[in-house]
């Protein structure tokens, strides 16, 4: 019998086992922590989302974004659904975004580890993988107790992202091992701090819907909009964070690390017109003062400190102010500019941009083109998703590839 050892029991690494199990090979998982699916359970705030049903080609990111998507075509989220109902899962549609009918996380781990048990995959843990080594055509896994040996590896160790849940980086040095080029590996998904500190701190816990246009400006002075986003907004103490900045973050990081400066443009009241706005303030200054004259307009802990950065006191009477107030006002609301300084760091990023390099990976099985009878899945590798379940559906897509091809030895075999 075929023997499997899968490195890492999460999300990918479980879905691995299942389909290696499922061609009929004997699998053993290893695990450095002392249970399985940590990073599981905080998805989705608990409640997992699992999958997307809006797929795009904007939606996986990585130096070949072609090839995620020649891995999700064979494995989409219809079929990610399907595998979830045959070991006992229902989910749910919410505008695409597929959740557990239960909305509950800890019920995707569940059923993923019945259905292991049930395929008979041995689970080790506190089996931390120092090193990675052939002797033959057989490898050899070596942990701090024991040496393991398989036909067949498929190393879904993780990325950096939440290192508190085991996430610490070190398949990419297995992978190193075996002859593979590691992406830097940069936060993706995090939030991003800013050098207005004094401001966004009074606005410190406050979620507003905006729509944030990100600004690039490369060593050759050339400044570009790369990305923009709707969605909402979290200000914190260090800058902005929520899930509109989570899908601009790795462009933000990228822009940094190579060199050049980022801002953000924030517009504050976005289903409505500047002119509007403009209009709308023109008939509220008729009376009262200018902070009264805000309310009805924009949350109660914004109106100050927006006031003063249009540099017009709270107190001062709304029929005093002239239209140039108004229209920096205005201007302030909905083209708010911060300057982008960094992010923050893996332990709040929700996924890792960077990894294993997927042009020395086959597409179609998830096997190294270096070291034959080596497989990949999941964040290892450079491939990363954005926010509302498409990391998870890379985990599925790619866990479900590299187990079956590892599982079956490169033979045709059915389930």
């Amino acid at each position: 019998m075929r023997k499997v050892i899968v490195i890492g029991a999460g999300a990918s690494g479980m879905a691995a086992a299942i389909a290696a199990a499922g061609r009929g090979a004997s699998v053993t998982v290893l695990e450095g922590n002392e249970k399985p699916g940590k990073k599981l359970l905080l998805t989705g705030s608990g409640r997992c989302n699992l999958s997307n049903l809006k797929q795009g080609d904007d939606c996986y990111r990585g130096a070949d974004p072609l090839f995620a998507k020649r891995v999700l075509e064979r494995f989409t989220p219809q079929d990610a659904i399907r595998f979830f109902r045959s070991i006992g899962l229902l989910t749910c549609d919410r505008d695409g975004y597929v959740y557990p009918v239960t909305g509950q996380a800890s019920s995707v781990l569940d059923v993923l580890l019945l259905e292991l048990s049930r395929r008979k995959v041995k689970m080790k843990y506190r089996e931390k993988v120092r090193s990675v080594s052939k002797e033959g055509a057989e490898f050899l896994v070596k942990t701090d107790g024991w040496t393991y040996r398989a036909d067949a590896v498929v190393l879904a160790a993780g990325s950096m992202a939440v290192p508190s849940t085991g996430s610490d980086g070190s398949g990419y040095d297995i992978a190193r091992m075996c002859g593979h080029r590691i992406v830097p590996p940069m936060p993706a998904l995090v939030p991003l701090t800013v050098r207005e500190q004094a401001f966004s701190r009074q606005l410190s816990g406050l979620r507003m819907r905006a729509a944030i246009s990100l600004h690039c400006t490369d060593r050759g002075a050339q400044a570009a909009v790369i990305r923009r986003e709707s969605g909402e907004l979290q200000w914190t103490d260090y800058g902005i964070s929520g899930i509109a900045v989570f899908q601009l973050s790795r462009y933000a990081v990228q822009c940094l690390e190579q060199g050049g400066r980022v801002s953000a443009k924030i517009d504050l009241l976005p289903d409505h017109s500047e002119e509007e706005l403009l209009e709308h303030l023109r008939l509220r200054s008729l009376a009262g003062t200018a902070a009264q004259m805000l309310v009805g307009i924009l949350p109660a802990k914004a109106v100050h400190p927006l006031l003063q950065a249009a540099g017009i006191s709270p107190q001062t009477a709304a029929a005093s102010l002239a239209k140039a107030d108004l229209d920096s006002l205005a201007a302030r609301i909905k083209r708010l500019a911060l300057s982008i300084t960094g992010s923050r760091s893996f332990d709040q990023a929700q996924s890792c941009q960077g990894g294993v390099d997927c042009s020395f990976v086959d597409p179609e099985t998830m096997e190294s083109r270096l070291v034959p009878g080596l497989y990949f899945s999941g964040e290892i590798l450079d491939v990363d998703g954005a926010c509302g379940g498409y990391n998870l559906q890379w985990a599925w897509a790619s866990g479900h590839a590299a187990g079956s091809a590892a599982g079956a030895g490169g033979q045709e075999r059915t389930d």
